[in-house]
């Protein structure tokens, strides 16, 4: 079957049955854990041949400042960045709101003065000739761009193995106290696909750092690496110059070592945008920070003195599957009583939609990858393979197919071929459009529960309407993923697909385009005994919150107030 990898992955796909793909797909190249050892095993060989190629492959890094210096080295450690910029190329403004904050940006976002490869052989030393908005905005303000973080390639996967550059590792050993002897690290994920970021900011090589997020992408490192992720409502933040993978879901977030952080970060990027098509009216912007902002003056969220008085978190029953752990569940129990303790109200819900979310999701992402992947032919863009003879020259598909096969990974060539299948004639009514049904009930399901309105629909709400009902709730609250960072080195016996089951919790917010907080649970505090003894592994655990449309100033409001919280623990 793997001798049909140029057929399937050119143009000969059309035909091909759904037991024909999978079964291509299990035989084709390496297995997930295969991937994931040959990655892992050489992981500080990874490490070196970066400090190498920082330390020798640029003119320009030779004269960068010691700090750009100690940040290679840092680096080492974790694979975090796949390229670090100058100092001389940090900012274009001495007195912008973010000036003196160093902002790493995840590989798949254009900059001009750096590689965009999106971690992939298929791009490997391309230079953007321009900057994508959300750089030139961090820029303009006076962020120092510090350089490129490490992902998943074109930011399909969810533990940041599936990158030509090499697996992040996770950075809480080196940052926790607990293993001081690099001999002896644990080697676990830093999550993905944004997981350099998360790394980043959790190794405090940067203030913040900014992820993409199509199906938690930003949440789940987030929650891995023990930082804060967010993911805005969809169409707030630019995705102009975002390589794209699945339009319709990606994000442009942040990720930082507190939710000010964040916010401050967020507040800078959050504009319309007239080059992208999909970016939210700057109507629609005030009509929903306006709802947002009156809900926030009717509460009293004093963080100062931990009152939480009149805040409704509804706790969504559908987020609590079997292969939830149970230490993570109790952490998230000791989360609620906190926030009990301090006035919030903790409402019950159902978002029964939200059980088919996941198969929904992979079905529309692959669907949306499949196309924004074409482009990749070794002619228009992306590397060009030399073709084995000169009949190969004569079938189009035969050239396409040897750059696309050479070019990319395990994980993208899967999700090309699974959604070329649900696109095709016969797939399309029983894949691609009851996916999208399901994605209409999931966002009716979240519009059900919030007591905000969501103001992309064009029903007017009176204003006896905005008077929520007992049922109804501010934000909703969920373990941000079903367990701690999962090992590098995984079981052979699982398929790749078994990955997936890592987004179970996160996919839901993205295919509704709401805002989604990841905030760290208080693993390290007075519960850490009481943990030890209960089977937690001690490692970093995250806590979402999730809200209305456009009402991200109450998402991190509130992730405020948990954080707040965990401290006070």
């Amino acid at each position: 079957m793997a001798s049909r990898a140029p057929e399937l992955l050119g143009l000969g796909m059309v035909n091909v049955t759904l037991t024909q793909a999978l079964a291509f797909i299990s035989d084709c190249h390496l297995s997930f854990h295969q991937r994931v050892v040959q990655l892992s095993v050489p992981m500080r060989g990874h490490a070196r041949n970066a400090l190498t190629r920082f330390a020798l492959g640029s003119s320009r890094c030779t004269r960068c400042y010691s700090t750009r210096q100690a940040l290679i080295e840092q680096n080492a450690k974790i694979n975090a960045f796949v390229h670090i910029s100058p100092e001389s190329t940090a900012s274009t403004s001495k007195t912008g709101a973010l000036q003196g904050l160093k902002v790493a940006v995840k590989d798949n976002i254009a900059t001009k003065d750096s590689p965009t490869t999106c971690s992939s052989a298929i791009l490997k030393d391309f230079v953007s000739p321009f900057d994508a908005t959300v750089v030139k905005q961090l820029r303009r303000d006076g962020a120092d761009i510090v350089g490129k973080t490490n992902c998943d390639e074109f930011g399909m996967g969810s533990l940041n193995v599936y990158s030509v550059h090499g697996p992040t590792l996770n950075p809480f050993p080196f940052t926790s106290g607990a293993n001081n002897s690099t001999a002896e690290v644990e080697e676990r994920s830093a999550g993905g696909s944004s997981g350099g970021s998360a790394a980043a900011v959790a190794m405090g090589l940067c203030d913040a750092a900014l992820g993409t997020d199509t199906g938690g992408s930003i949440r789940l490192p987030a929650s891995y690496c023990g930082v804060v992720g967010f993911k805005p409502s969809y169409g707030l933040v630019s995705r102009w110059g975002v390589v794209s993978y699945a339009d319709s879901l990606d994000c442009v977030g942040v990720l930082g070592a507190d939710v000010p952080i964040v916010s401050r970060v967020f507040d800078r990027i959050s504009a319309f945008d007239t080059k992208d098509p999909t970016s939210a009216e700057p109507e629609l912007r005030e009509a929903a920070s306006t709802h947002a902002r009156r809900r926030l003056e009717s509460l009293t969220l004093d963080s100062g003195r931990g009152k939480l008085d009149g805040l409704r978190i509804g706790i969504p029953q559908e987020f609590f599957p079997s292969e939830l752990s149970p230490a993570v569940l109790d952490i998230f129990r000791g989360v609620l009583q906190s926030l009990q303790a301090r006035g919030a109200t903790l409402v019950p819900v159902s978002l029964p939609s939200s059980s088919y979310a996941l198969s929904a999701y992979y079905v529309l992402a692959s669907a949306e990858a499949s196309s924004n992947m074409a482009r990749y032919d070794g002619i228009q863009y992306g590397k060009r393979i030399p073709t084995n003879s000169l009949a190969d020259l004569r079938n189009v598909a035969s050239v396409y197919a040897q750059g696309r096969s050479a070019g990319f990974g395990p994980e993208v060539q899967r999700r090309i071929l699974l959604g070329t299948y649900a696109l095709t004639s016969d797939a399309f009514d029983n894949y691609f459009l009851q996916a999208q049904r399901v994605r209409q009930l999931v966002k009716d399901d979240f519009d059900a529960v919030f007591s905000i309105p969501n103001v992309r629909n064009a029903v007017e709400e009176s204003e006896e309407g905005l008077e929520e009902p007992a049922s109804k709730v501010d934000v909703l609250l969920h373990p941000s993923a079903i367990g701690s960072a999962p090992p590098l080195s995984l079981d052979s016996s699982k398929s790749p697909l078994d990955s997936y089951v890592q987004d179970l919790l996160t996919v839901p917010a993205s295919l509704a385009g709401v805002p989604a907080l990841s905030v760290p649970c208080p693993t390290m505090s007075t519960l850490l005994q009481r943990e030890a003894e209960q089977g937690h592994d001690g490692w970093p655990v995250g806590v979402s919150v999730i809200g209305q449309w456009g009402s991200d100033e109450l998402v991190l409001a509130v992730g405020q107030a948990v954080a707040e919280g965990r401290r006070t623990t």
